[in-house]
């Protein structure tokens, strides 16, 4: 589907005829305004047409480019239901578009098109623990077994689900519960069972089965090993798409509550500290960064509407649902490199306002923006036009080091993100203090010329308040 502008006629119409009614905000989804009075009508017609697609085992995928709003919200259950690709962009001219459908159509060394469709995946279990649903590009085949859990969690009720098409990055999230939590239940050293069964035609026309079994040792009663496994970054990735999911039925103000419960409950459980002395906390290597991804899971356009259009929030969440958890992390907490004259090669630095400098380049990628970041001093020199001077061949490498680097991003990566070069004070920085952490600015930080002034806390009095809601007996 690719569409450049709202549906205004027929049962999946998201606005009227009259250039007067403006398209439903999130504002007026909360308060069920008379321009929302089309999203629920809208909502059912696109989800008996996603039942229908799943039935014939179609994926739907879809490219809407316009500058206002074309109704992803109401159409976002196509593409989620069958696993259908989504890109959105503001004019069909850009690279986001253009360069993102070309690749849709890359061919393998056998001409074959690099995707699978029509899968079905099924899950197996030992009789210890059972599944208690799926999240990602996927819909539930509802097909009961012992290993279905009574909780259900995303696509729910079943031991098999299917989805339109896969790619080599395709991720999906299986969430499990253990049948029985009675201390002393579980023998010592008793080993686990998990499979998955996933079938696919190829573009070649054949059928092809992957077979994966895993194995895994139970822990203890009081769980004393179960940090030294622990995957945090994995375990943020898995976190991120419960409350995504969650979002989807709740108050995203009730889901950053409980957001913020788990992780009171998970970093009280395993970090080491004394009863109601919050200076005795301290948290395991293995734990240390899951709070901080958390604090900016927190922040981000996946749980916060403010300043985002309904559109722009069922894009952001379709596609965190099912990217795998290297982009999942990016789209969280931004990696953020940078360049100057004194350190030689990029260096990564922390996503925080002490590393906007008036004399370095920054590079941010956040997965749907690459944005280059100058400081003050680094965009004077720029406007004087010192890279055009032979005697400053150094400052023009360094100019070009961070445009190479994020080529090469744009030209790995699926949707296309969007490029945007910006100074210090320019319109479109934003886009970086939007996203670091205001370690002077913020609710009850010092103030400097790289302030960023917000009402968000900084990571460190979030971490304070954290240790003390740990602590407390």
């Amino acid at each position: 589907l690719v569409v450049g502008g709202p549906c205004n006629v027929g049962p999946g119409m998201v606005v009227g005829e009259e250039l007067a009614e403006t398209i439903r905000s999130h504002l007026d989804l909360q308060r069920e305004t008379p321009n929302a009075k089309h999203t629920k009508k809208a909502l059912k017609y696109y989800t008996s047409l996603a039942s229908r697609a799943v039935s014939c085992g179609f994926a739907v995928d879809i490219f809407a480019c316009s500058l206002d709003q074309v109704g992803l919200y109401e159409m976002k259950v196509l593409a989620d239901k069958t696993g259908g690709y989504m890109v959105m962009s503001d004019s069909f001219s850009m690279g986001v578009f253009k360069d993102s459908f070309r690749k849709m159509f890359d061919c393998d060394e056998n001409g074959y098109l690099q995707l699978g469709f029509n899968a079905k995946i099924e899950v197996f279990t030992s009789r210890e623990f059972k599944c208690c649903g799926a999240v990602g590009g996927l819909s539930s085949l509802g097909k009961k077994s012992p290993a279905v859990a009574e909780t259900e969690i995303g696509e729910g009720g079943t031991c098999q689900w299917v989805a339109g098409s896969l790619d080599k990055n395709t991720t999906m999230a299986f969430y499990f519960d253990i049948t029985n939590q009675t201390a002393g239940a579980m023998p010592n050293n008793k080993q686990s069972y998990l499979q998955f069964q996933t079938s696919y035609l190829h573009p070649s026309g054949r059928k092809r089965l992957r077979v994966t079994t895993l194995s895994h040792r139970y822990t203890d009663a009081n769980m004393a090993d179960i940090v030294t496994g622990f995957d945090q970054e994995a375990a943020a990735v898995i976190m991120a798409r419960y409350a995504v999911f969650k979002c989807e039925n709740e108050d995203p103000l009730d889901v950053l509550r409980w957001v913020d419960r788990m992780l009171i409950r998970l970093v009280s459980k395993f970090a080491d500290y004394r009863k109601d002395e919050p200076s005795s906390f301290n948290l395991m290597p293995e734990l240390s960064i899951f709070p901080q991804f958390m604090y900016h899971l927190r922040r981000s356009n996946f749980l916060q509407t403010f300043g985002t259009s309904p559109d722009e929030t069922a894009y952001y969440r379709t596609i965190i649902l099912r990217e795998n958890t290297m982009n999942s992390l990016v789209m969280i907490q931004p990696a953020l490199l940078q360049y100057s004259f004194e350190e030689g090669p990029p260096q990564p630095v922390l996503l925080d306002t002490c590393s906007l400098k008036p004399d370095v380049i920054l590079l941010m990628d956040d997965f749907f923006h690459v944005v280059i970041w100058r400081g003050e001093k680094i965009q004077a020199w720029k406007d004087k036009g010192y890279d055009e001077l032979e005697e400053y061949a150094n400052f023009k490498t360094l100019l070009q080091a961070p445009a190479n680097d994020a080529k090469q991003i744009l030209g790995d990566r699926f949707p296309v993100p969007k490029f945007i070069q910006t100074n210090a004070g320019g319109s479109q920085a934003r886009f970086v203090t939007s996203k670091v952490n205001p370690s002077n600015g913020g609710m009850g930080g010092a103030t400097d010329s790289s302030t960023v002034i917000t009402d968000d806390v900084s990571l460190k009095v979030f971490m304070e308040h954290l240790i003390k809601l740990a602590v407390q007996s």
